[in-house]
């Protein structure tokens, strides 16, 4: 298993938003989907956008792109045009800090 690694503060992710934290490998969407938190690739899998930038419908985000989505807690691609899964990671909670496990 990968190293967790410091992302956010739990305060900085709104209930029902997302927002993009850079790390050296990369970009990581932090969610916060009902006071529990996920993360995934920031990079749509279909079209190379920013999906921080896209719209969070429950827990299902919206490529702000091609309009296609997500299953946030799977990865799953759920509408067209997506095909390929997203890529997730585990989250750890420590107190009011936000965790990711990266490999």
């Amino acid at each position: 298993m990968g190293t967790a690694v410091f992302a956010c503060k739990a305060s900085d992710v709104a209930p029902g938003s997302v927002i993009r934290v850079d790390f050296d490998q990369g970009a990581l969407a932090i969610f916060n989907i009902e006071g529990s938190f996920y993360a995934t690739d920031d990079r749509c899998t279909h079209g190379l956008s920013s999906l921080s930038k896209g719209a969070l419908d429950g827990d299902v985000i919206e490529c702000s792109l091609h309009y296609g989505g997500f299953h946030v807690p799977t990865g799953e691609a759920v509408l067209p045009p997506c095909s390929i899964n997203l890529k997730t990671y585990v989250v750890e909670m420590r107190e009011d800090d936000v965790f990711v496990v990266l490999d």
